[in-house]
């Protein structure tokens, strides 16, 4: 039996708590007005010294970064085209960070979808997806992992997965493959990293609105899947960065290797 549920209000906008002091933080895929450019933001008002951003199209890259130095001041931002499939991309992000004195969080939301049956599904489209959404974010942990075990402060790796690397959805085989691995590499890496003092937690989000999603997902679609939810709407991508904060804060000290759920879905 379908449910759909009555639609509650956004709650209002959570002030910075101070979560991230003096930290530098590494951001992908940060430019537009998605998950990652909340993120972006939310640690700057968290008051991290800076935040490091990185998003394969250039001009947004250049607005994001503008518009984050205007409000927060251009001495906390960095920014460089960074596509996580190519390796020398992801190491020259990274070596933004140590021109600041190296990274403490990285933040990995870089990912790809697409909607294909499995029986239609080329080879390319699969190894896109899976290369940029699961080798993408393992290429960023190790490159990041490696900074931090080396710099022997330590430090916090955050993935992005998603609700589809638990349920089942129609057209999705590569995608929920790709955030399944994403959830498996965030408990394997963290047992990995934990000696060197570096915990690995994922968020696992569900419906998340943006200008983007809103551009690719029909009316339709978009109020199915709103019903669904347990609050009858689409988390704010804020909302999303919020629960990445926490992960990055010392507030979640005690935990690695845990795909937190922002979302009433598991299955």
């Amino acid at each position: 039996m379908s449910i759909t549920r009555t639609e509650q209000p956004t709650p209002a906008y959570v002030p910075g708590h101070g979560l991230l002091n003096e930290k530098v933080v590494v951001v992908t895929a940060a430019a537009g007005a998605g998950i990652g450019a909340a993120v972006a933001r939310r640690v700057l008002e968290e008051g991290a010294r800076a935040a490091v951003i990185g998003d394969t199209h250039e001009r947004r890259l250049a607005e994001a970064h503008q518009a984050l130095a205007d409000e927060f001041g251009s001495e906390r931002v960095r920014s460089v085209p960074c596509d996580v499939t190519v390796e020398a991309q992801v190491g020259a992000l990274l070596d933004l960070a140590d021109d600041l004195g190296g990274v403490d969080v990285m933040i990995n939301n870089a990912g790809l979808g697409g909607t294909a049956d499995i029986l239609d599904m080329t080879d390319e489209e699969w190894l896109r997806v899976i290369d940029i959404t699961l080798t993408g974010t393992f290429r960023c942990v190790r490159n990041a992992g490696t900074r931090m075990r080396d710099s022997g402060k330590g430090g916090v790796i955050v993935n992005n997965a998603s609700v589809i690397g638990w349920r089942a959805q129609e057209g999705q085989a590569h995608y929920a493959a790709a955030k399944a691995g994403v959830m498996a590499l965030t408990r394997c890496s963290a047992l990995d990293l934990a000696p060197h003092g570096i915990r690995v937690n994922a968020v696992s989000p569900s419906l998340a609105m943006h200008p983007f999603l809103a551009k690719v997902t029909s009316d339709e679609l978009l109020a199915e899947l709103k019903g669904r939810e347990a609050f009858g709407r689409a988390a704010e991508p804020w909302e999303i960065a919020n629960v990445m904060v926490f992960l990055a804060s010392d507030y979640a000290s005690y935990m690695t290797g845990e795909t937190v759920s922002v979302s009433s879905q598991h299955a």
